[in-house]
């Protein structure tokens, strides 16, 4: 089979989980905001969920990465599996003891000095989380795409039924006062847990999760090997400060609007940009899939003669996807703003930056393939901190002035910029003759059509629905004409 067109069955697989999956759990966004009609409430599960990110890439500390390497080169899998699921269950335990003993004192630490059951509740969140990216990670090595597609889709199922529980079914009875066989609902919420029930729903997913993978971790062989372990670690170690660094650009935002800005707007804000951050998730969710097929896979190739030309087509397959998906938001967000609440839609202008910056992060972690197949993990760090940096200073400069919007423009400028970094150094340490005029065009191209379309004259939503979606299939079908070739036939040899 066509390398490529393996690679895009394995994403469409796990897109199963996370596009697909995801997209389910994306409908929860109007459950919320229509439900928590003050956006201070969603502020909340904003700046929580952000924390969550940090402390999964630290309790993680590039494992995952570490073991597809290790074990790709490694004639005794076994080991490197038994060895890389230890050292998470020992430092993941430490974390939940240190956590859960000064709960109080992070809870005032983070403005919330009632709400420590919150703090426990994502410590908890957190940990069965970390305990199941090893078992997770040995199924994406084992090319295990069905079940990986499998247990994530349940963990959203579950999530999502979970919601819809608490917050759809028992709030809404305890909200309307509804007797009868419904009043056992309304006696199941508690109105001091609140936006607390999305935590709960998240604990119960987490939890089943880990029950599910008790399969893959019943036959892990608990070989701990201490030689092994130190290469892994000064391996894995860069790739975590990489992963904060790129934290920091992801999450770090919705972290400073809460404190840079006034106190008596900084939640309301802060809960605006999340929810409509949320409007931008085709473009992150796509991401996701693509890298759990594209890492292994561009490991299982690393040594092959066509490898490199093999990933500069990877490379032009995914701008063109991600700017169809720039193209089929932007084309249809005079509905899609309707999944918000009507108080969390003036912040729907920082859509469009945030699928661009999202394009471009995607371009990053196609350009920065180099590092990982030379080995050459720092440069990763170097990177995401240069990336963490510009987050920092431009954040910390633009939000006071700009809100959220400045947030925004300051996420594209980073990614942007990486990406930018990360082409130039691989020229250098591992030279991939990428298609450049294809990488930029496209989203150029994706931004023009957007932008004309936007003077237009306004019509009927449903003549201007059929206008956009229909203009949107001739673009395809023409990209499609011209692009076919691609694929056609074996890929040419390497002439980097």
């Amino acid at each position: 089979m066509n390398p490529l067109k393996k690679l895009a069955g394995q994403t469409a697989i796990y897109g199963l989980s996370t596009i697909i999956g995801r997209l389910l759990n994306y409908f929860l966004v109007p459950l919320y905001t229509y439900q928590f009609t003050d956006p201070a409430e969603f502020g909340v599960i904003t700046e929580f969920y952000a924390y969550t990110s940090f402390l999964n890439i630290v309790l993680t500390y590039g494992m995952e990465t570490a073991l597809f390497n290790f074990s790709a080169k490694s004639d005794d899998k076994a080991t490197v599996y038994g060895t890389a699921l230890l050292s998470l269950l020992l430092s993941t335990a430490l974390y939940l003891a240190a956590v859960l003993w000064q709960a109080d004192t992070l809870a005032g630490l983070l403005r919330y000095p009632d709400r420590a059951d919150y703090v426990r509740w994502v410590a908890w969140i957190i940990a069965l989380d970390t305990l199941a990216a090893i078992p997770f990670a040995k199924l994406r090595e084992q090319q295990k795409a069905q079940r990986f597609a499998l247990l994530k889709t349940t963990n959203i199922l579950v999530t999502i039924v979970a919601n819809i529980f608490f917050i759809g079914l028992c709030k809404w009875a305890y909200d309307s006062g509804t007797a009868g066989w419904l009043a056992w609902a309304a006696e199941l919420y508690d109105p001091a847990i609140g936006i607390g029930y999305v935590f709960i729903a998240n604990l119960i997913a987490s939890g089943l999760t880990l029950l599910l993978l008790v399969p893959e971790l019943a036959t892990a062989k608990l070989r701990f090997d201490v030689a092994l372990w130190r290469r892994m670690l000064a391996y894995a170690l860069p790739l975590l400060v990489a992963g904060l660094a790129g934290m920091v650009n992801e999450t770090l935002d919705r972290v400073l609007l809460k404190y840079l800005l006034p106190p008596d707007i900084a939640m309301e804000q802060l809960g605006i940009y999340g929810a409509c951050y949320k409007i931008a998730v085709l473009m992150s969710l796509f991401i996701q899939a693509f890298r759990y097929a594209a890492e292994p896979f561009f490991f299982s190739y690393y040594r092959q003669q066509e490898a490199r030309e093999l990933y500069a087509q990877t490379t032009n397959w995914f701008v063109i996807a991600c700017s169809f998906i720039f193209l089929g938001v932007m084309l249809n967000l005079g509905w899609i703003q309707y999944f918000v609440g009507a108080k969390y839609r003036t912040g729907i202008g920082v859509v469009p930056i945030l699928l661009m910056a999202n394009l471009w992060l995607g371009v990053f972690f196609n350009f920065s393939i180099w590092y990982k197949l030379t080995e050459q993990t720092r440069f990763g760090t170097y990177l995401t901190v240069w990336g963490a940096a510009v987050t920092l200073a431009l954040n910390v400069h633009w939000i006071p002035r700009l809100g959220y919007m400045g947030a925004a423009w300051a996420t594209l400028a980073c990614y942007g910029s990486m990406a930018l970094l990360s082409y130039v150094l691989g020229r250098r340490f591992y030279p991939v003759r990428y298609d450049l005029k294809r990488i930029v065009g496209y989203p150029l191209l994706a931004v023009t059509i957007w932008q004309l379309t936007e003077w237009m004259p306004a019509l009927p939503f449903w003549a201007e629905f059929s206008f956009d979606n229909a203009l949107l299939l001739l673009i395809f079908a023409l990209v499609v004409v011209l692009e076919r070739h691609r694929l056609r036939g074996p890929l040419p040899a390497c002439r980097s």
